[in-house]
This record gives C-alpha cells, sequence and structure tokens, in this order.
C-alpha cells in the first residue's frame, strides 16, 4: 500500500523540479520577464505570464523597493503575494523562506532585518539555488543565504527562526501535513508563519485535480482553506488569520489555456473563478 502512495508524490515532487528548474534555466539564457518557457506553452506556474510581467511588480507588493531590485531578480518572481509586508519583520530577527526561487522575497526580507538580522532561503530546485546565489552577489546581501533542501524536510535547526514566509509554494509539496510541521519545528516560541499561498473553497474540476501540469502551476495541488486550517490548528499554531485575495476571470482563464484545460471553462464548469484564491495566511506558534 506505501508503495502506490509513494510513487504518485515522488512524480509530483520530481514534476515540480523539473518544471521550476526549466524555468531558471530559461530565464537565465532568455533574460525576460516570465515563469513559462516560449516553447513550452502547455507548462504553466504559480504565476502565469499576465501575473509576472515586471511591471505589476508593483501591484503585488506594497513595500516600494521590490520594484528597484533588478530586473534578473524581479524577473523570476513567481509567487502570488507579499509575504514580506504580511510578516511585519523586525530589526534583528531570523526569516526562513520556504521555497525562495530567485531570491526576491529574501532580500526584501533582509532589508528589514537589517545587519543583526538573517534569512534563509529553501529551495529544492539547484537551478533557482544557483540563480540565487548569483542574485545575492549582484544586490550584495550579505544577510542572505540560501540552501538547498526541501520544505519537508528543512535544512535547519529546532526553534532556530522567528519568522516563516512563504509566496504561493506550499501548494506544490504534495506533503502539506509535512510542510507544516516543519514550519513549527523550525520556528522559536511565539515565532510567527506568514505566507502567501493558492487556496480553494468547494470542489475543483476533476481535470484539475489529475493534471501534473496544474500541480506544477499551483492549482491542482491546492488545500481548501477550511482543511488548510485545520492542519495548522493539528500542528499547534495558534491565533490563525486568513485574508483572501482573488483572482480576476482574466487570469483564470490564461491559467487554464497554458496547462491546456481551457474545456474545462468552455464546457460551462465556472466553479474555478470562485473556488480558486491567494491567501494572505499568519499564524504563530504558542509562547511556551
Amino acid at each position: 500500500m506505501e508503495t502506490n502512495i509513494k510513487e504518485p508524490t515522488e512524480d509530483i515532487r520530481s514534476h515540480v523540479r523539473e518544471h521550476y528548474g526549466k524555468i531558471a534555466t530559461d530565464f537565465e539564457t532568455q533574460g525576460q520577464a516570465s515563469c513559462c518557457s516560449p516553447s513550452d506553452t502547455s507548462s504553466s506556474c504559480c504565476g502565469t505570464e499576465s501575473m509576472i510581467t515586471l511591471d505589476k511588480i508593483a501591484t503585488i507588493y506594497e513595500a516600494p523597493d521590490a520594484a528597484e531590485l533588478p530586473d534578473d531578480i524581479k524577473g523570476l518572481s513567481l509567487g502570488c503575494g507579499d509575504p514580506v509586508t504580511l510578516a511585519s519583520l523586525l530589526p534583528g530577527q531570523t526569516v526562513l523562506d520556504l521555497g525562495s526561487g530567485g531570491g526576491i522575497d529574501c532580500f526584501l526580507a533582509g532589508k528589514r532585518v537589517g545587519d543583526t538580522g538573517r534569512v534563509i532561503g529553501v529551495d529544492m530546485t539547484s537551478q533557482m539555488i544557483e540563480k540565487a546565489r548569483a542574485n545575492k552577489a549582484i544586490v550584495g546581501a550579505t544577510n542572505v543565504e540560501f540552501r538547498l533542501g526541501e520544505i519537508e524536510h528543512l535544512p535547519a535547526a529546532d526553534q532556530s527562526v522567528d519568522v516563516i514566509i512563504s509566496n504561493c509554494v506550499i501548494n506544490l509539496s504534495p506533503d502539506k501535513p509535512q510542510v507544516i510541521g516543519e514550519a513549527f519545528r523550525v520556528l522559536r516560541p511565539g515565532g510567527k508563519f506568514a505566507v502567501s499561498d493558492i487556496v480553494t473553497e468547494g470542489p475543483l474540476p476533476e481535470e484539475l485535480k489529475q493534471s501534473l501540469a496544474a500541480w506544477a502551476g499551483c492549482v491542482s495541488g491546492a488545500l481548501d482553506i477550511n482543511e488548510y486550517i485545520g492542519i495548522l490548528k493539528d500542528v499547534g499554531f495558534v491565533h490563525i488569520e486568513v485574508v483572501p485575495a482573488y483572482f480576476d476571470e482574466e487570469m483564470i482563464d490564461e491559467a487554464a489555456k497554458q496547462v491546456g484545460l481551457s474545456e474545462v471553462i468552455e464546457s460551462g464548469d465556472l466553479s474555478v473563478y470562485k473556488s480558486v484564491f491567494s491567501a494572505n495566511i499568519t499564524a504563530f506558534r504558542p509562547i511556551q
């Protein structure tokens, strides 16, 4: 029975790793702000091309210094929110970013925590880690480091960080309870969990659930928000808050098109417009 569960889990993880590794490699050679390769029209990612053009960075991030970062860093922003602002970071804090990608949120966090603080970015894709480390040299972020690893098994010690951030990455994991449990483990008592993530409310079309391409695009792997909250509670988090941010229909149409599932909407199943959204989620590890 274990084999039947493990194989699809590993398939999903391998597919996501390959997908985002290709994004990093293609971006490096093409130098353009898109998370999808022009030669790969069947793939998608958390931010579709319509979401993550450089001129839309300011609409995603409240902090003005996001727009001031080099284009090579902004162009690899594949998130759906602004976890750095959500986290309300303070000087001297230690921050860990789950699925740090090209490093944009780590660099923004590094500015908030200052010279006495520290930011750790964790990503399972070696190409993204390489790109992030190159970006670190460009911006001179001496208080930021990047570690290769899976967010289900964080390369960080127990109770070693003050804040966990993440930008539309937890939904990509095939084992979300393990991810959230790891976040709880590495947080110090009183530590904050502050993430932007793709979630659902109500049932998704079966075609989306079964699509590995849609999983890499953050859709089919998204949890129902009530299940998400339940996992946070079961792990031990308290003071949980969720603020939704709904996508417009054009964005949903583009995402469906890129994963080859436009017919789901065209056939009259419009539930995806109301079911899939970005959520700003905060929670705390209790003070012991």
